[in-house]
């Protein structure tokens, strides 16, 4: 059985990754960005949740959710916002600037990224010079995409921003690859490059993951420290890898070798569901997939998710998304087929 738990999320929330922009900032800068919400449409189309992050290459500089402490960063930082907050990258912290939406509108160069350079409050947009003398900041600036719904346990336990400094990093390190290859293929424009940094980001990604749950900081429990958690670790294991399983509190808490009341309230604690309402909702996020990615009956991925009939599942689904399975099914593919 599969324990990776974090993997399985992983894939079943469609993550992608890519980058957008290698941003130089020069004299004193600021860079305010929008909520992520705001711009999904036009850069990532068709993803239901955007998340940017940025990696800093040379340079220092400082970032900040509006309304909240600054925080620096120096060369070979990453931050990501995992929930798409309007945020801001300058020269010096507490800065504040005009959300510029025009660099999102752009017609899309033959080969991502785009390169902008900020002197002031002035942003030019022109392709990357390999052979200038940079003296200012530089990043790389990208975009998470993931699904949000109907059920993605990872987006609540992530903080408005994460920050991972350089200093964690070794020299085999997938932040130091992607920061290597993303500059490279920002200046070269190698065919296949965009796809390269495509799931370079995504590796990032994980990597930014494990950082964060390998020095997760003092606070609530969160469904990432479940994953740590000897007890609730095993439990979300099981119910992910066995979904369809007829799974009771009792046979779970056997498995797992705690009392039926003390995983019920250490697992609640984790996650905040009660192991048999989490089981429900990863169902519909197994189905959903299904829904999206086969065109199998309905009332075969019912019992693929632990269904014995049609209108059981139905009803389910209904409950927790909003739409009965065929609607939602049709809708996707509308969705997906506009994108594309």
């Amino acid at each position: 059985m599969s324990q990776d738990t974090l993997s399985q999320v992983l894939r079943s929330i469609r993550l992608r990754g890519a980058v957008f922009y290698h941003v130089e900032g020069n004299d004193r800068w600021v860079s305010e960005s929008p909520p992520a919400r705001a711009i999904a449409a036009l850069i990532m189309p068709g993803i239901e949740h955007v998340m940017a992050y940025h990696v800093l290459t040379q340079g220092s500089c400082w970032t900040m959710v509006v309304g909240q402490a600054p925080v620096q960063l120096q060369a070979g930082d990453v931050v990501m916002f995992p929930h798409g907050d309007r945020h801001v990258i300058s020269s010096e912290p507490g800065l504040r600037g005009k959300v510029d939406m025009r660099p999102y509108g752009l017609p899309r160069p033959e080969q991502l990224p785009f390169f902008a350079s900020r002197r002031g409050a002035t942003l030019s947009m022109s392709r990357l010079d390999p052979a200038s003398d940079r003296h200012g900041a530089t990043l790389v600036c990208g975009f998470f995409g993931c699904d949000a719904h109907p059920f993605n346990p990872l987006l609540a336990s992530l903080p408005q921003l994460l920050h991972v400094p350089a200093g964690q990093a070794d020299d085999d390190d997938w932040i130091a690859h992607f920061i290597r290859f993303a500059l490279s293929e920002s200046t070269l424009k190698r065919p296949g490059g965009e796809a390269l940094l495509e799931r370079l980001s995504e590796t990032m990604f994980v990597a930014l993951l494990r950082r964060y749950l390998d020095d997760l900081p003092e606070g609530p429990p969160t469904w990432l420290a479940g994953l740590n958690d000897r007890y609730v670790g095993r439990a979300l294991a099981l119910l992910h890898a066995r979904p369809a399983e007829a799974w009771t509190i009792d046979r779970l808490a056997d498995h797992v070798g705690l009392s039926r009341s003390s995983l019920h309230e250490r697992f609640a604690r984790f996650t905040g569901h009660a192991p048999m309402h989490y089981l429900a909702k990863w169902r519909m996020q197994v189905a959903a997939g299904l829904l999206r990615h086969s065109s199998a009956p309905i009332a075969s991925i019912a019992l693929e998710v632990g269904y014995e009939s049609e209108s059981a599942f139905s009803r389910a689904f209904r409950r927790e998304v909003g739409q009965p399975p065929a609607a939602w099914r049709r809708q996707r593919a509308r969705l997906g087929a506009g994108a594309a």
